[in-house]
């Protein structure tokens, strides 16, 4: 199942790509976060996220049992930002912590979450 997320997003995420100079209609990101509970997980995300100059506009987060989830609504006002670069760091830092973690841009994760 994560592999057909990551080809959906991705074919969705280069397909709503500026084209011609034209920007995406947000600079705002859905970031999810779930796996068991351990120290340090909210510390190393906000870290990256804090390296790449990426805002947390909103957050909730909650811990059932030993499941930790966490959702936020992130923002950028960069305009040398890479979502690639942000999503793989991201990846990375969620492996190192043993938890999953999807970046996707507002446009595509209201797109795949219309009724």
């Amino acid at each position: 199942m994560e592999n057909w997320h990551k080809k959906v997003s991705g074919a969705l995420q280069r397909a709503l790509l500026p084209i011609k100079g034209k920007r995406m209609s947000s600079s705002r990101f859905v970031i999810t976060v779930i796996g068991l509970d351990r120290v340090g997980i909210v510390a190393g995300i906000s870290r990256v996220m804090s390296e790449h100059f990426v805002n947390i506009a909103d957050i909730r987060q909650t811990i059932m049992g030993d499941l930790f989830t966490m959702i936020m609504l992130a923002e950028v006002k960069s305009e040398d930002f890479s979502l690639p670069a942000f999503q793989e760091a991201m990846t990375a830092v969620g492996s190192g912590l043993g938890v999953q973690v999807i970046v996707q841009h507002e446009d595509v994760f209201r797109f795949m979450h219309r009724i």
